[in-house]
């Protein structure tokens, strides 16, 4: 089975779904981009060794992967909110 384009997204979807569950707590919202990076760069290495189609061959480029795929969790939620009309500079 080919997951790993599939898995990339996954991990845009897991690191969506922490920033989700960290906005619920008294963290300040400039560390959600912070926490989906670094979650997606543990995912990334994780993907490495547990997927056979990942699409990195390293864990240099599977942290890279994972960190960018983490970072578009963030960019997602600044999108859906700049559409929505509610910017306000903030990373909320």
């Amino acid at each position: 089975m080919d997951f790993g384009i599939a898995g990339v997204a996954a991990i845009t979807v897991i690191c969506y779904l922490a920033a989700q569950g960290a906005k619920a707590t008294a963290l300040d919202n400039k560390w959600l981009p912070v926490i989906c990076g670094v979650l997606g760069g543990i995912l990334g290495v994780a993907g490495l060794y547990f997927m056979p189609d990942w699409p990195g061959n390293d864990p240099i480029t599977s942290i890279a992967i994972g960190i960018v795929s983490g970072l578009a969790a963030t960019g997602a939620n600044q999108v859906y909110k700049q559409l929505k009309g509610g910017s306000n500079g903030s990373t909320e």
